[in-house]
């Protein structure tokens, strides 16, 4: 038989009617949940939201992980105001793949272009 691990953590602080940090990764055979999902302002999960999220998958105002969506977001795949990653997509999009109004990457698409391969839309 497979052991599994898990964590689950949550601040009895709140702030916004949200707890301070909330970690849960792995899953939770009282809830029923295959995999974490953190809620908080700092959110640390399998699926992670918060102010600052940081997980496979993280959204957030800051969110860094394997899919990140959030105002500054960092992860392999990245979509935000401002975002880094393999495959970016922002206004400000820095990344091997980056699209947006400011590009710089291997392969860059915006309007401002910085990279190996520069595809520029013009207005």
């Amino acid at each position: 038989m497979r052991e599994t691990f898990s964590i689950r953590s949550t601040s009895s602080a709140t702030f916004w009617g949200l707890p301070v940090f909330c970690i849960a990764i792995g899953p939770d055979q009282v809830s029923g949940e295959r995999r974490g999902h953190a809620r908080g302002i700092i959110a640390i999960g399998d699926v992670a939201t918060g102010i600052i999220a940081i997980g496979t998958i993280a959204r957030g105002l800051v969110a860094i992980g394997g899919m990140a969506f959030g105002v500054l977001s960092i992860g392999t795949i990245s979509l935000g105001v401002i975002a880094i990653g393999a495959v970016a997509l922002a206004g400000i999009a820095v990344g091997g793949l980056a699209v947006g109004i400011l590009s710089i990457g291997t392969v860059a698409l915006g309007y401002y272009g910085v990279g190996g391969l520069e595809l520029l839309i013009l207005g």
